[in-house]
């Protein structure tokens, strides 16, 4: 009896998570109710103590594996793919144009410390790996890691613009979007030689 147990506790566990990452992405973290998201999960609320002590808990876990698999996707792409990987990114959202509930998770704050902690991190950590893509070492140039940062609040801008329903950014396709961010890249994040003396 102890494994089908086992899997019904995982069950429920990522059905409440399923739940709470597609409340907490949209409504945000304040307006986000357990009420509501027990309910969307079809179980009951006092199961979200259980498994996630508070809604603080459950926030966190969602957070947490965001940014896992965020910092899995931005693994190992190398710079002339950088364009691609975030145009597919921002542009594969849904028919409503909603973006995906991991990067408005990444990008909403909670006012929870430790939550706020986590996403700083996973940010930190992704302008670190545009960076390095380029060659430098984000350790010791931190030039380099300005513009990834430069890049990234690019990006992030153009996900907020997107839900505000700005035209033509909106209803732009990955395909569309290609073109500009791969400009936008090379400009920020091509290494530079120093040139040379006037002819």
């Amino acid at each position: 009896m102890t494994e089908p147990r086992r899997r019904n506790a995982a069950r429920t566990r990522q059905l409440l998570l399923d739940a709470a990452r597609q409340r907490f992405a949209h409504n945000g973290y304040a307006a986000t109710t357990l009420r509501e998201i027990a309910d969307d999960a079809g179980v009951n609320i006092a199961l979200v103590s259980r498994y996630f002590e508070s809604k603080e808990g459950l926030f966190s876990a969602c957070l947490t594996l965001a940014a896992d698999e965020f910092r899995r996707r931005a693994d190992n792409v190398p710079l002339e793919r950088i364009a691609e990987a975030i145009a597919a990114r921002i542009g594969d959202s849904d028919r409503t144009g909603t973006p995906d509930p991991m990067l408005l998770l990444l990008l909403r704050s909670s006012g929870d410390v430790r939550a706020d902690e986590i996403r700083l991190d996973v940010l930190r950590g992704y302008g670190a790996k545009l960076a390095a893509a380029t060659g430098a070492d984000p350790d010791v140039d931190p030039q380099m890691v300005l513009r990834a940062n430069i890049v990234l609040a690019a990006t992030t801008g153009m996900l907020l613009m997107r839900l505000q329903g700005l035209e033509p950014l909106a209803s732009a396709t990955k395909e569309d979007l290609v073109g500009p961010l791969r400009d936008m890249i090379d400009a920020l994040l091509s290494v530079r030689t120093a040139p040379g003396p006037s002819q």
